[in-house]
C-alpha cells in the first residue's frame, strides 16, 4: 500500500487536516477554530470548513504544511510511561519518551503500570478505527498474578465479569493458562484497566501485564522502549482489517 496523501482538489474537514499535519488533535483543532485562530486563504475559518492541498492554512499566523508521509509504528511501552500527550502530573508521557520528530499519537492506552505493544501513527483515521471498541479488534496480553491460577478463575474470565465500578459486563474472551501464575488473554474491548479489574473481582492481583499483539501486529522481539516502523504486508494487512 502506497503513502496516502490528500488528493488534489479532494476536500477534507479542516480539523482532520490539522490533525494529519501534526498540528494538534481533532478536538484541539476544533478549539482553535472556535477561537478564530485558524485561517484558510486569509479568512477566519468556521467549524465544518473543508480544505484541499492547495488551500493556504495558518494557525496563529503560521503556515501549516501537510505531512506527505504516513507513519505507523509498533512501540514497546515500558512500565512507568503514561499514555497521554500532555499531563502535568505524569512523570513521563509516551510522546516525551519517544521524542518522534513528527506528531504521532497512540491507538489504545496501556496504563502506567503495564507494558508492551502500542500502535502509534499520524494517520488519524487508522487511530480512530483501532480505538473504537465496537470494531472488536483483537488485543492479546500475557498476565502474571500473585497466586496460583485455578480452573474456575479461567472459566469465569472467559464468560465475562460484571465490573461494578464501571457498571458493565465484559465480553466473552479467550483465556489460556501458560504457567502456574501466568495466563494469556485475548480481548475485543478496551475498558479502563479492564484486565486488572477482572482479576481483582476474582481475588487475584496482577503483578505483570504485557500486551503482545494488536490484531495482526505482534510485539515479537522488539526491545522495551524501542519502536519499529510497519511496512509491506504487515501494514497492508492492518489496513485491510481496519478497512481504513
Amino acid at each position: 500500500m502506497g503513502i496516502r496523501m490528500m488528493e488534489k482538489q479532494q476536500a477534507v474537514r479542516l480539523n482532520k487536516y490539522l490533525a494529519e499535519c501534526g498540528v494538534c488533535s481533532r478536538r484541539e483543532a476544533d478549539k482553535l477554530i472556535d477561537l478564530g485562530k485558524v485561517k484558510v486563504d486569509g479568512f477566519v475559518a468556521a467549524m465544518g470548513t473543508r480544505v484541499t492541498e492547495e488551500s493556504a492554512v495558518t494557525v496563529n499566523g503560521k503556515p501549516v504544511q501537510s505531512n506527505t508521509k504516513r507513519v505507523v509504528l509498533a512501540f514497546n511501552k515500558p512500565v512507568g510511561v503514561t499514555c497521554t500527550e500532555k499531563d502535568a502530573h505524569a512523570k513521563i508521557t509516551i510522546t516525551d519518551y519517544m521524542k518522534y520528530p513528527i506528531r504521532i499519537t497512540y491507538a489504545g492506552r496501556l496504563d502506567k503500570d503495564s507494558e508492551g505493544l502500542i500502535i502509534m501513527s499520524n494517520d488519524g483515521d487508522l487511530i480512530q478505527e483501532l480505538t473504537k471498541s465496537v470494531n472488536k479488534h483483537e488485543k492479546e496480553y500475557i498476565v502474571k498474578v500473585h497466586k496460583q491460577i485455578e480452573d474456575s478463575f479461567l472459566a469465569r474470565m472467559r464468560e465475562g465479569i460484571f465490573l461494578k465500578e464501571l457498571e458493565v459486563t465484559t465480553r466473552k474472551c479467550e483465556v489460556e493458562k501458560v504457567g502456574p501464575y501466568t495466563f494469556r488473554i485475548i480481548l475485543t474491548q478496551g475498558l479502563n484497566r479492564q484486565i486488572r479489574r477482572m482479576c481483582e473481582s476474582l481475588g487475584y492481583r496482577v503483578i505483570q501485564l504485557k500486551r503482545v499483539r494488536v490484531m495482526n501486529v505482534e510485539l515479537g522481539k522488539l526491545k522495551t522502549g524501542a519502536y519499529r516502523e510497519l511496512y509491506g504486508e504487515e501494514l497492508e494487512e492492518l489496513y485491510r482489517q481496519t478497512r481504513v
